[in-house]
């Protein structure tokens, strides 16, 4: 006797294929076929013996459930908790190179700074994020990346995002209010790096 069932819903649905010999010592073959693989069953049933259950487990099916349940819990996570829409400020110009990982926009809240990338960022490699100096010099700094946004702790006048050695992609983020953050001021006066 051979039948067919299912349990669940959605993408946890599930399909039983249920095979119950009815005398000891018959033998046959199955083939079940899937839209992603076929298998092949040799079947003999026994007077004391039987197997219950037989499954199969990919390992690389579970990791992209995962990797969609993941995208989907991210999508709805706020990037920012606890800030005032008041304190927004919209005021930095993105200029430079147009590689398909250029932000569409940066603002801060008055102590850090957002920079919103298009969605599918993560599907290549990421620029680092250069702070430049009004002298011209540049360094790098610390960022935290949170879904397609970077989460800059410091305020800044201008910045790059620079990826490639040979043929370097270069994006600048300037503020345009004019205004330049103000200084950090060291908490050990007269002290330089290095220095007990």
């Amino acid at each position: 006797v051979i039948g067919d069932t299912a349990s669940g819903t959605g993408d946890n649905q599930r399909t039983h294929v249920l095979v119950k010999p009815f005398a000891p010592g018959l033998a046959t073959n199955v083939v079940i076929t899937t839209d992603r693989r076929t298998y092949h069953l040799q079947l003999q049933s026994t007077e004391k013996t039987a197997m219950a259950a037989i499954s199969w487990t990919y390992s690389q099916d579970q990791i992209i459930a995962l990797r969609q349940r993941n995208a989907q819990a991210e999508a709805v996570t706020p990037v920012a908790s606890n800030i005032a829409l008041e304190n927004l400020r919209f005021r930095y110009s993105i200029s430079g190179d147009t590689p398909p990982w250029r932000p569409t926009r940066a603002f801060d809240d008055g102590s850090k700074v957002y920079i919103e990338f298009p969605r599918r960022i993560d599907q290549g490699e990421a620029p680092p994020l250069f702070i430049v100096g009004a002298d011209g010099s540049s360094e790098l700094v610390n960022y935290r990346v949170r879904g397609n946004y970077y989460i800059v702790d410091r305020l800044f006048a201008a910045a790059e995002l620079r990826l490639g050695t040979k043929r370097q992609q270069v994006i600048r983020i300037s503020r345009i209010d004019g205004r330049q953050p103000q200084r950090r001021i060291s908490l050990f006066r007269g002290s330089r790096r290095g220095e007990g």
